[in-house]
């Protein structure tokens, strides 16, 4: 499955019209031109509300875009460019500018957005002068109607005097975020439904956006109307930049039919090999991905490292847990050594950590591993799924923090640093190398270092492994002294079983010392 392939495809299937309407392709209805000042919340509550009138009529087919532009290669919707100088909120000095995709190539759903100012709304139109068409001018016949697919928020992230992109809207409810020293790389969505099949997936999009005009350079809010044939929603993003962006993410969701299958908070990134993965497609590269590791807190204190796949066939697995603590998908490994990439830059790719609001119940952590043979194809998803089905006619409301950020939450226990898989000392036998970061260590090498001081050495920990299938032997704990850090070596004798899960945790004085490192082994 090509992820970003069949995201195009059925972008098409998507419409972007307005509840209070009558509903026809191809007709936006009027829009709104201000909201209630009640109170510093009117605006998401005025969202809230379309949602929900939304959510009692059937969903309406897309506006289409104009052929010469839903026709438009890769290249050439590259030649489509927003003129900087037409940026909103331009020397303000607001500490945020906008800027806008046009619709086209395969972003084909047109979107409204809204500026919000003192309770005022004002929708933009997609205007041809706010942007270059470069050589595909003249290829695109001057009267064609233009919509806006997407914006973009620009912030001084890096230095005072310049803004930076940090966070960009754009196809169905995906966004992509940045921290301070990081490059675009996994993406996160508002919600996923039937991601695992057998069902097709489909994706809900983003069919208008309210964005409120900044108080201050702290912050910037942004409220989304979601809507798909299942679902519609109200989503409120309030996006705070900086080392790690940060948005706090509240979101009513109206389903239009019960929903089984549901995937909160989701995110979805491209892994393709790595030193515990090495079955992708020959390549001077060591190491090529987004995100390295699913990571979870769950919600009895323990902290998961699962290393990604890029397996032979579709794989699902579900981490079962109640009141979770955080989940994300993590790039750990920072060092340019580990990819040797000049152009990606893979080692400055974000993590991203979802940390719940409240209490989100009994379900999972949910992972998809999809096999891929390209870096270009997002293929790894995770998401939380409740156990509870969401019922047609009811509300539902979820709130969490997604931070767009190096790795998991500072602690002081021993991180997984890399994991390395070779054949074992007896034939048939599959031998593990598992790197743990101190987070005490100063050593330049020392990935994970969270700036604490040199401290004596500590008594090696004792490694505690299960394996679903095979036996295992005893593992051999040393000090690695490159890193600062523990390696913990086993071996596993699968006894004729083509797969096994496997469990390793280092214990320290009967208590727990580190990530609980999780793997799938499959022959």
């Amino acid at each position: 499955m090509q992820r970003r392939t069949f995201l195009a495809t059925g972008l098409a299937a998507l419409a972007t019209l307005g509840p209070s309407a009558t509903l026809s392709r191809g007709k936006l209805p009027a829009a709104p031109t201000h909201a209630p000042k009640a109170s510093k919340n009117a605006i998401a509550r005025f969202v809230r509300q379309r949602a929900k009138e939304l959510a009692r009529r059937a969903f309406v087919p897309p506006v289409e875009t104009p052929a010469p532009l839903a026709a438009m290669g890769y290249d050439a919707y590259r030649d489509l460019r927003f003129r900087p100088e037409r940026a909103i909120w331009r020397g303000k000095n607001l500490g945020f500018e906008l800027q806008f995709f046009v619709s086209a190539y395969i972003y084909r759903s047109a979107v409204d957005i809204f500026l919000v100012d003192n309770g005022s709304i004002r929708r933009l139109s997609a205007d041809r002068d706010l942007f270059d068409f470069g050589p595909q001018d003249g290829k695109v016949p001057r009267n064609a109607p233009l919509h806006f697919s997407g914006f973009r928020i620009h912030a001084p992230l890096k230095r005072p005097d310049y803004y930076d992109e940090l966070l960009a809207f754009q196809g169905a409810s995906y966004f992509r975020g940045l921290g301070k020293h990081h490059s675009y790389g996994l993406s996160a969505r508002a919600l996923a439904l039937s991601t695992e099949g057998p069902e097709p997936e489909e994706f809900p999009l983003f069919r208008s956006f309210w964005i409120e005009r900044p108080k201050d350079q702290s912050a910037l809010t942004v409220h989304g109307l979601l809507d798909s044939p299942s679902v519609t929603g109200a989503y409120t993003f309030v996006i705070a930049p900086g080392a790690a962006t940060v948005m706090d993410v509240e979101a009513q969701i109206f389903p239009r039919r019960d929903l089984p299958k549901v995937g909160l908070a989701p995110l979805t990134s491209m892994f393709l090999k790595a030193t515990h993965d090495g079955d992708g497609p020959p390549d001077f590269r060591p190491a090529i991905h987004d995100s390295g590791a699913l990571a979870a807190w769950n919600g009895a204190d323990e902290r998961l490292w699962r290393p990604l796949l890029s397996p032979p066939e579709l794989q699902m697995s579900c981490f079962r847990d109640r009141s979770p603590k955080g989940f994300g998908l993590i790039q750990r490994e920072r060092h340019f050594d580990a990819y040797q990439d000049l152009e990606a830059h893979y080692q400055d790719r974000p993590s991203a950590w979802v940390e719940p609001k409240g209490d989100w119940g009994d379900g999972c952590v949910q992972l998809i591993e999809i096999p891929t043979q390209a870096e270009y194809f997002d293929n790894i998803v995770a998401a939380w799924r409740p156990d509870k089905t969401l019922h047609a006619g009811h509300t539902y409301s979820i709130g969490y923090r997604l931070s767009w950020c190096d790795d998991t939450p500072a602690w002081r226990g021993y991180r997984v640093g890399a994991t390395r898989i070779g054949e074992g000392s007896r034939p048939g036998t599959v031998r593990f190398v598992i790197d743990f970061l101190d987070p005490r260590a100063t050593k330049p090498e020392q990935v994970a270092s969270v700036g604490v001081t040199d401290a004596p050495l500590r008594p090696l920990p004792e490694a505690v492994i299960s394996a679903g299938a095979g036996l295992t032997g005893p593992a051999l704990m040393q000090r690695n002294d490159v890193s600062g850090g523990i390696r913990a070596t086993f071996e596993l004798d699968p006894q004729g079983h083509k797969e096994s899960e496997l469990r390793l945790a280092l214990v320290a004085d009967g208590q727990p010392a580190s990530e609980v490192w999780l793997f799938r082994w499959r022959r």
